[in-house]
């Protein structure tokens, strides 16, 4: 049985061993409990079952990718979820620390990490395969162009790392693009000194209208005259670190009470 790749899933299916294996090895060895997104052809699936360690799920969207996992991966019984990553209930199956694993559908690799977000105090870790300028966007430092949204947002609660690029040519279909694998690590950071929901408008709002400097930018928080003078408001969003973030919230008025 063989499966064709669709489009409207955004499948690019991983066919080297190699980088394969890499992409498991690079997963924390106290993980416990596993959850891969988009298995395909359990090209992945396959190294992960190796550690008889984990309590490890798989969630895939597309039918045709889980039947051929239930018919080559009997030992999957019970864990394929039949399901659309974005919409599933992560807490329907762990209610715990678990890690996430995944050669990531590129066109929604961003909102996959917006869901991590919204669960980072129960996912300690990600693996996962990016188009490479989306993975070097997340990974990249402030003051730089690559920096965005992703950026100070996953670095505020994840150390990241880029771990290596990955050629086009390993997948099928191949993609137009290459792509990268990065690994996203829970910091120790359980709340930031701010209000978090305003920091995550402040930095949306920053950053969509990046060109112009932040006193302009952030003109819709309708902030005080006198604390639109400070210095932090001449820079543009690309040029603040997670810190500058933290502090620009609270001066236009999100200091957490707590």
């Amino acid at each position: 049985m063989s499966i064709r790749a669709k489009k409207r899933f955004g499948q690019h299916f991983l066919k080297d061993e190699n980088i394969a294996g890499k992409i498991v090895a690079a997963l924390s060895s106290d993980s416990e409990n596993v959850l891969e997104i988009g298995p395909g052809t359990g090209v992945l699936t396959k190294y992960l079952l190796e550690n008889k360690k984990i309590n490890f799920y798989v969630i895939e969207v597309d039918n045709e990718s889980s039947e051929f996992l239930e018919k080559h991966y009997p030992q999957l019984k019970d864990k394929i979820i039949k399901s659309d990553f974005l919409k599933f209930k992560i807490e329907t199956i762990f209610n715990k620390p678990f890690a996430i694993i995944g050669n990531f559908p590129y066109n929604i690799s961003s909102q996959i990490l917006f869901k991590v977000l919204e669960h980072r105090n129960n996912v300690t870790e990600v693996i996962g395969m990016f188009q490479k300028e989306v993975a070097q966007r997340i990974a990249s430092k402030s003051g730089t162009k690559e920096c965005g949204i992703l950026s100070v947002l996953m670095q505020a609660f994840y150390n990241i790392e880029y771990l290596f690029t990955v050629d086009e040519t390993v997948f099928s279909p191949p993609p137009k693009v290459k792509s990268a694998v990065i690994r996203l690590t829970r910091n120790n950071i359980q709340k930031l000194d701010c209000d978090e929901e305003k920091f995550l408008k402040v930095v949306k709002t920053a950053f969509n209208q990046r060109r112009k400097t932040l006193r302009n930018a952030l003109k819709v928080f309708e902030i005080e005259k006198n604390i639109s003078k400070n210095n932090i408001f001449d820079k543009r969003a690309e040029e603040l670190s997670v810190n500058d973030f933290v502090k620009l919230t609270n001066l236009i008025g999100g200091k957490s009470e707590e």
